[in-house]
């Protein structure tokens, strides 16, 4: 008997179900606590409901914290940047990479997908589109029983006894504050900055350009002469959309003489090096991570031969733009080569780490350590880059810059920022299954021992009957009448 997709995805979800049962991948709640003091208070806040926040929701709620709380800026199924400012055809990752599953086979990618398409189809994928993955984790979400407070921005983090007050806006502008004793900031790869814009770019009327990082449409680039800043995977990404949507030339232009070939990713992809990068000395990590920042990410074969085969497209690598002013209403680029003209700027220039781009974390910068704060490199080795990462501990918390500061340690970050204290585990699918366990377990362990007293006061009060010798308590009964 033929079914549908939508009847093999019940049934998939309830194996899913059936196999959580199995295996007790819900663990018993913990025991009961006098909480008349707490009942504002949230055990975990979350922000951002993307794949890093899910996988941590759904971890947190396998260890038995159910007083977790999801919030996301964007609205419900376009969380994350999947469908919004992300514009490669397919991930880079392999489409066999565990994620946000846990460990469990009916909630891995491949179960959902071969249930809507079968088991040839999933042979047949090399990897995943991304509206796809988009789709699996809005089923996942739904699947695992997540909930999230959508179209809502955290804009400030605060000091608060036992906790944090944490300030939420909603699209509307309206405020509230909510309290917490720990905060997770799930929030991708401008999680601790935002995007790098080149100071002459700055100069330029923003009419004139666009970051990779903005969800817009780019329908309007179509007859236009576009210009593409940087020669990495977003540049690409930017010139294959600019391209197919209609735009009359797409020039790139990119300082490297050559363009980036390897991916580091795949080298890190092993236990020893994800499982325990941030157990190493902060010599060797600054060292590891000094070397992963000098590796570029390449584009996708798929994307580099697509823009290739454009009529549309030109490369011009190892002359990078020097300098940018408006002419007539349009650009003009000056190189060392030529004067190029374009009607719109798109930049691939990447990200930086810098709290004071973010209205949250802005708060923060006097307050938590950085890696200049707490290492010197070596004479030679000095990367003014990676000083300017925050430095966190080995649950991915924010250091204390001074003793008065330390409740920013309640404060987590599993975002793109975490890479030079903890390595490449909290920014993409590669080394979830490492990071996710890790920040878990350090929430997990944190609101255990803070609340030890409270847990032993309980344990001596502990009186629940487990046995019952059927015998009236109030009647002595001799020895022999028990044998």
């Amino acid at each position: 008997m033929k079914t549908t997709p939508d009847e093999r995805l019940r049934e998939l979800e309830r194996r899913a179900h059936d196999e959580m049962a199995r295996i007790e991948a819900l663990c018993a709640d913990w025991p009961e606590l006098d909480d008349e003091d707490r009942d504002d208070l949230h055990s975990v806040v979350i922000c951002g409901a993307g794949l890093s926040g899910l996988s941590i929701a759904f971890a947190l709620k396998r260890r038995g914290i159910r007083s977790v709380h999801v919030i996301d800026q964007s609205e419900e199924g376009r969380e994350g940047p999947w469908i919004t400012c992300a514009r490669m055809q397919t991930l880079r990752s392999p489409k066999y990479l565990s994620g946000p599953d846990l460990g469990i086979p009916s909630l891995t990618l491949r179960s959902w997908y071969e249930a809507l398409n079968g088991a040839d189809a999933w042979e047949a994928l090399d990897k995943i589109g991304r509206q796809d993955w988009m789709a699996y984790l809005i089923w996942f979400r739904k699947t695992v029983g997540i909930d999230v407070e959508n179209g809502t921005t955290l804009s400030s983090i605060d000091q608060r006894e036992g906790g944090l007050a944490l300030t939420l806006m909603k699209a509307d502008g309206t405020n509230r504050t909510i309290a917490c004793r720990r905060l997770v900031m799930a929030t991708g790869i401008d999680g601790c900055g935002g995007p790098r814009i080149p100071a002459m770019v700055k100069t330029l009327p923003k009419s004139a350009w666009t970051h990779s990082n903005e969800p817009i449409p780019i329908d309007f680039l179509k007859g236009r002469d576009v210009a593409i800043l940087g020669g990495g995977t977003s540049s690409f990404d930017w010139a294959v959309a600019a391209l197919e949507t209609g735009a009359r030339e797409v020039t790139m232009f990119a300082r490297s003489a050559d363009l980036p070939r390897t991916e580091v990713l795949a080298w890190t992809n092993f236990p020893g090096f994800l499982g325990h990068f941030a157990d190493l000395p902060d010599l060797e990590r600054w060292r590891f991570a000094h070397l992963y920042f000098n590796f570029k990410v390449p584009p996708t074969q798929e994307q580099y031969d697509r823009a290739r085969s454009h009529p549309g497209f030109t490369m011009q690598i190892g002359c990078g733009v020097r300098e940018l002013v408006m002419d007539g209403g349009r650009i003009r680029l000056t190189t060392a080569n030529s004067i190029h003209y374009a009607d719109h700027l798109l930049l691939g220039t990447g990200y930086e780490i810098n709290f004071a781009l973010r209205p949250e974390l802005a708060g923060l910068a006097e307050t938590a350590a950085f890696w200049k704060d707490r290492f010197e490199p070596p004479q030679g080795e000095e990367n003014a880059m990676l000083a300017g990462y925050p430095y966190l501990g080995p649950g991915f918390e924010l250091a204390p810059r001074h003793a008065e500061a330390g409740w920013v340690s309640r404060i987590h970050m599993f975002n793109a920022g975490a890479l030079a204290s903890l390595g490449p585990i909290s920014n993409g699918v590669t080394g979830l299954k490492y990071g996710v366990p890790r920040i878990v377990g350090a929430l997990v362990k944190a609101l255990f021992i803070e609340d030890s007293n409270r847990y032993l006061a309980a344990l001596a009060a502990y009186d629940e009957p487990h046995f019952n010798p059927g015998i009236d308590e109030d009647v002595t009964t001799p020895r022999e009448v028990l044998a």
